[in-house]
């Protein structure tokens, strides 16, 4: 006895050796809002280590902070309000909020919680299990269904934008048919299966196994701590193409050729069923030699890629450093009158007193003396043209001014090497 109860101590000051889990409350039936009157089965399942069941293990029930006298694995309860259990030795469980209603009519919903891909079922209940007739459902005040007597409305696969709150409505014979009643709203909960998964490129001391010639992709996310035993599959992609199809590895390798194009890539993980779905943001390569913590992660839309023209993956590559000098965006106005040209240089931009001359700042600085040439002769054509159009407009209309005094018409000769204008007069005679 003595050598029992040893073993008994022993395993106490181990720290717990064997942690006990949080049992797990369960409700038969299945629906968090009951009639007046109604009684319901709570039920507590617990996880013991087999040294502790050698003493005798009670259940303890709580409703809101109090104690309840019974101390056996499941009871029958009718009083509203928030119940939990606790085993020896254990934490306490979640809790279940059973409601109880005196309406003539009464929205169920599950009392466990609905993850995505899990159908979502409700059921709108009449008083004592009467027939409902010309049945509406609504979520967010919003009819998504209607039915013409009783049936349960069902989501096939929850999504997280299938939360929010619910109702129904519907008539009742009593005995002749009734005026349309509502149920009070019940709020919907759809939990988050798995994160959003981030594709993550793998440090060298990360790897395992054998050394691998290129870049290890990591597809990481995060189960729901109810449901870490659901199994999940990986693909992973370039742009629009597939590299690896779905599998049940999280990890792929960029082949060494491929790790020198700065491609982008993207995963997606997804359940065996494909109920749900997701991928990550895109994720830009380094490039060969760089550190991998400059591994950009971006988020660009899925769908650019699907719609590149002949179908062919966009690419990442850095462009060619442009050594053009930069044009000359605007030029003086000539006028009929004369062509006025610019007194000083054209302008330019001045790099920083403190920063030396860069290659592109020289290779403006010898261009400068031929772009202000080139200008000067763009602009003396342009006066040129105005003159031409000039000329053709002037037998139109000097018939009409014959016996008035001639007006001498003043010529412009415009010198190449000079800026400067050089008036030159002369009369012309007709």
């Amino acid at each position: 006895m003595w050598a029992l109860t040893a073993l008994f101590l022993l395993v106490q000051s181990s720290g717990q050796a064997a942690t006990l889990e949080k049992p797990i409350l369960s409700l038969h039936p299945p629906w968090t809002t009951i009639f007046k009157g109604e009684r319901v089965t709570l039920r507590c399942d617990g996880y013991h280590p087999v040294l502790l069941e050698l003493r005798p293990i009670n259940t303890l029930w709580y409703l809101g902070h109090l104690l309840l006298p019974s101390h056996k694995k499941s009871i029958e309860v009718q009083t509203p309000g928030i119940y939990r259990c606790q085993t020896r030795g254990a934490p306490v469980s979640d809790p279940i909020h059973l409601s109880v209603s005196n309406d003539w009519l009464i929205l169920q919903v599950p009392y466990a919680a609905v993850f995505e891909g899990e159908p979502l079922v409700m059921r709108c209940r009449g008083w004592y299990d009467k027939v409902v007739y010309k049945l509406h459902y609504y979520h967010e005040d919003q009819a998504v269904r209607y039915f013409h007597s009783s049936t349960n409305y069902t989501v096939l696969q929850a999504r997280v934008s299938d939360s929010g709150r619910y109702q129904c409505s519907g008539t009742m014979r009593i005995p002749v048919e009734s005026a349309p009643m509502f149920s009070s709203k019940v709020a919907v909960t759809v939990q988050e299966l798995f994160q959003t998964p981030v594709l993550r490129v793998m440090r060298p001391q990360e790897i395992r196994g054998a050394a691998h010639r290129g870049v290890v992709l990591r597809c990481e996310t995060r189960l729901h701590p109810q449901k870490r035993n659901t199994p999940l599959q990986f693909a992973f992609y370039k742009y629009s193409r597939a590299v690896r199809r779905f599998d049940w590895g999280s990890e792929y390798t960029v082949p060494e050729p491929e790790v020198e194009e700065l491609e982008a890539y993207w995963c997606e993980a997804a359940t065996a069923t494909r109920s749900v779905r997701k991928r990550s943001p895109w994720l830009q390569l380094p490039g060969p030699g760089s550190p991998l913590e400059q591994a950009s992660t971006t988020a660009p839309a899925p769908q650019a890629a699907a719609f590149a023209p002949g179908n062919k993956p966009f690419s990442f590559r850095k462009p060619p450093v442009s050594r053009s000098v930069q044009s000359v965006t605007s030029v003086p106005n000539a006028t009929l009158a004369g062509l006025q040209f610019p007194g000083g240089s054209a302008p330019t931009v001045e790099s920083p007193a403190c920063a030396p001359p860069t290659l592109l700042e020289q290779s403006a600085g010898a261009l400068k003396p031929k772009v202000d040439l080139l200008l000067q002769e763009m602009q003396l054509l342009k006066g040129l043209l105005s003159r031409v159009v000039l000329e053709l407009k002037e037998p139109q209309v000097l018939p009409e001014f014959k016996g008035t005094p001639k007006t001498p018409t003043s010529h412009f000769a415009l010198s190449r090497g000079t800026p400067e204008t050089t008036p030159v007069e002369s009369i012309t005679d007709t």
